[in-house]
Parts: structure tokens; C-alpha cells; sequence
């Protein structure tokens, strides 16, 4: 049985930086019953609070965080950089110790993001881009999905076991 990797938040555990959740939803519900989930929230691995700051990466690309050529600041200013980095690392691990290959992560977050994130302003505008724990596991190998590709994420699944 193939078993993945999810943001703790979207189980709903209240990690989220301002203390709240989303979901739980149905599917990833499924799966954590079926014995499936790894649960992780890279944020709190890597040494945040909760409650923390809102965090954004300028420009909005966590590979650029992982290259050290952008930080992740909070919206006072404060280098959260080196806490990102040590919870995507944590995921990596998690992924080599388990054998993981597929991801569901939170959408739009500066660690998690696969598609989107916010441009580090903090005003809310999206721009295309991954957070550092997206990026560390795609360049790993590990198909990443949010909370609204749970579908796409299910048939990933589901070829990985036909193929094995």
C-alpha cells in the first residue's frame, strides 16, 4: 500500500501559522484510516510557534530559498529562512525513510505551495511559484499536489500501485 505525505493543517491539526486548520477532508480522512498518511507541518518541525507571524518568500519561489538567493521573512521583518529550510529537510527525510512519492500540501503556503504563492509583500497577490518544502521534494522526485488536486493525487496514487 503506497502511503504519502500530508500537511498536518489539512488533517485538521491546528498548525496553521494563526493557530487554525483546514479540513480534515473526506478522502485524506480515507487514507489516514487506511494507515496511508505520513503527517508532518514543516513550519512547526522546523522549529516555529504556533501561533507565528505570516511568513512570505520575495518573489514567491522556495527553490530560490533552498539555492540561498531569497529569505523568508515574516511580516515584521524577521529571517525565518533557516526554520523553513530545516522542516523541508525534515519532510525529505521522512520521504527517504518511508518511501514516499506522493505529497498533498498546503496550497499557497510558503513552505507547502506547489502552484501558487504569495509575492512577499504581504498584500495578498498570488504569483506562480512552489514553497520550500514543495520545491525540496519535487527536486526529490515526489509528485506534490494541494488540498484541491486530491483527485489527481488519488490517481498518482493508484498508478504507483498498479505499477509496483
Amino acid at each position: 500500500m503506497e502511503k504519502l505525505l500530508v500537511s498536518r493543517c489539512l488533517l485538521g491539526h491546528k498548525v496553521r501559522y494563526d493557530g487554525g486548520a483546514h479540513g480534515p477532508f473526506d478522502l485524506l480522512q480515507r487514507w489516514q484510516d487506511e494507515g496511508r498518511i505520513v503527517a508532518l507541518c514543516p513550519e512547526v518541525a522546523g522549529g516555529l510557534p504556533t501561533p507565528r507571524p505570516p511568513a512570505e518568500i520575495p518573489g514567491g519561489q522556495g527553490a530560490q530559498v533552498l539555492d540561498g538567493s531569497q529569505p523568508v521573512l515574516t511580516n515584521l521583518g524577521e529571517d525565518v529562512t533557516a526554520a523553513f529550510v530545516a522542516g523541508a529537510e525534515i519532510a525529505l527525510q521522512l520521504v527517504r525513510q518511508h518511501g514516499l512519492r506522493v505529497a498533498v500540501l498546503k496550497a499557497r503556503s510558503p513552505s507547502c505551495g506547489n502552484t501558487h504563492n504569495y509575492d512577499g509583500n504581504f498584500s495578498g497577490t498570488l504569483v506562480e511559484g512552489e514553497g520550500v518544502t514543495a520545491a525540496l521534494l519535487r527536486r526529490a522526485g515526489v509528485k506534490v499536489f494541494n488540498e484541491s488536486q486530491l483527485a489527481e493525487a488519488a490517481a498518482e496514487l493508484a498508478r504507483l500501485e498498479q505499477c509496483s
